[in-house]
């Protein structure tokens, strides 16, 4: 099973000592997780639902991209440049964006 860097960081930490957090438990939890989510077919990713939402076509060469108008629902602010012709995603949520000349 392929683990992310991150939670194999995780996973080592708990040979550190007893001060540490048993973290054994997360990739279990998670492998779980992401086998339901996958058996089920009928239902489509995250992923393909962001990639159902047109790009946003705005004016300026950058972008402000929060995830949501409600920064409770959001997330960091992330500027993007719009430089290049092909939309330009945001790193966080996937939202695209393009400049409006551009098409």
């Amino acid at each position: 099973m392929a683990y992310s860097r991150v939670l194999k960081t995780l996973i080592r930490s708990t040979n550190l000592g007893s001060t540490t957090r048993n973290f054994s438990l997360v990739s279990s939890q998670i492998s779980n997780h992401t086998a339901k989510w996958m058996q089920d077919t009928s239902k489509k990713s995250p992923m393909e639902l962001i990639n159902e939402v047109p790009p946003i076509k705005v004016e300026g060469r950058i972008v402000a991209c929060e995830g949501d108008n409600n920064p409770a629902l959001g997330h960091p602010i992330e500027f993007i440049c719009l430089d290049l012709k092909k939309p330009a995603v945001c790193k966080y949520c996937g939202l695209r964006y393009v400049q409006e000349h551009h098409h």
